[in-house]
């Protein structure tokens, strides 16, 4: 089945699936048994703080985003974040692989290079995470390890927990895969430090989002993805997004919501062609016609994967994570708490080995 029909199925009304319940309920026991191993199974604490960003539903809701943002806020603050991603989607001879500039998306995988272009930061692929982290810190890379979608990898020890959601689409019809979109229960929700809502309204100073999914939490926060620039993939000439106005676009994506895309695109005038393509695509150069005088647009997750054969007319829209400066300032007081659990942690170690 087709993406979009699997997300009518998922996100609609009802549960037009439901005669795959019986798949659910095995998804659901193989994944808890999974997870009940997995934390058997899991390594002692890391001796820096180990920050997860995931998500509970299939698809995208704006993870990675949200990770480049949350290194950006803690390199300000005068920490050495490290990233490390499973790299769905390369295959790479040998891991860990620390990523480079230079390295191709087939090897490392569309995310983590996007978020070596946009961070600068040290990222470590590794399909084993819990090898990518001791790597990560023998290597002395950084004082902080952030998981890009490592929500259910649960042998990785973790401090703080970030699940991300597309606010629009919620949890869809609230049932686990196949039937819907769920790869955990909601009630995983109490266990997560913050529920992150992107494409939710901020609310009033003062104010606070309670709940999400009729699930209470006392951390549900809004994000917003603002368009930041326009990219010629090329040349690098930079344009402000307003530049898409009135403007004939082919609009590519091989995202997990490529819908919230080219709504983003509209939003900002572009006449736009819609091109989807499945989660990951690897392009070719014949995926990326485009007619005359129209401009071939695609996401920065796309566009390292597109560099060396794209056309001139190829523009990359970046956008940018807006978190409010209360979420900011509760997680860096929270990272700052697990730091100082950590070193504890590891002294009482040290004097007791």
């Amino acid at each position: 089945m087709s993406g979009s029909l699997i997300d009518r199925f998922w996100y609609g009304q009802g549960k037009p699936l439901a005669v795959l319940a019986p798949l659910a309920w095995l998804y659901r026991t193989i994944a808890q048994s999974r997870r009940r191993k997995a934390l058997r199974a899991r390594h002692e604490a890391l001796p820096v703080p180990v920050v997860v960003v995931g998500n509970i539903t299939a698809g995208g809701t704006g993870k990675s985003p949200l990770t480049a943002r949350l290194v950006q806020r803690m390199q300000q603050e005068g920490w050495s974040p490290v990233i490390l991603s499973r790299g769905y989607g390369g295959k790479s001879d040998h891991y860990p692989l620390l990523v480079q500039d230079s390295t191709p998306a087939s090897v490392c995988g569309d995310e983590p290079l996007m978020l070596t272009i946009a961070t600068g930061c040290p990222v470590v692929v590794d399909p084993d995470r819990c090898r990518g982290a001791h790597w990560a810190l023998q290597q002395k890379l950084g004082n902080v390890l952030i998981c890009d979608d490592g929500l259910q990898h649960y042998r990785l020890p973790r401090d703080i927990e970030l699940a991300v959601f597309d606010a629009r689409r919620g949890i869809g019809n609230g049932a686990l895969i196949p039937v819907g979109p769920l790869r955990e229960p909601t009630s995983r929700l109490a266990s997560v430090d913050f529920v992150i809502l992107n494409g939710a309204e901020f609310p009033q100073p003062g104010q606070q989002i309670e709940e999400f999914a009729n699930t209470e939490h006392p951390d549900i926060h809004a994000m917003t993805l603002q368009p930041s620039a326009l990219v010629n993939l090329n040349s690098g000439e930079i344009l402000a997004p307003h530049s898409l106005k009135g403007q004939s676009v082919r609009a590519v994506a091989g995202i997990g919501n490529p819908a919230r895309y080219f709504d983003t695109l509209r939003a900002l005038g572009a006449r736009v062609q819609e091109a989807a393509f499945a989660d990951h695509h690897r392009f070719r150069p014949e995926d990326l016609g485009s007619s005359a005088g129209e401009w071939l647009v695609m996401t920065a997750k796309d566009a390292v994967k597109c560099r060396g054969f794209a056309p001139d007319n190829a523009w990359v829209l970046t956008v940018d994570a807006c978190l409010s400066e209360p979420f900011e300032q509760r997680f860096l007081q929270r990272l700052g708490e697990c730091a100082g659990l950590s070193h504890q942690q590891n002294t009482e170690r040290t004097h007791h080995g």
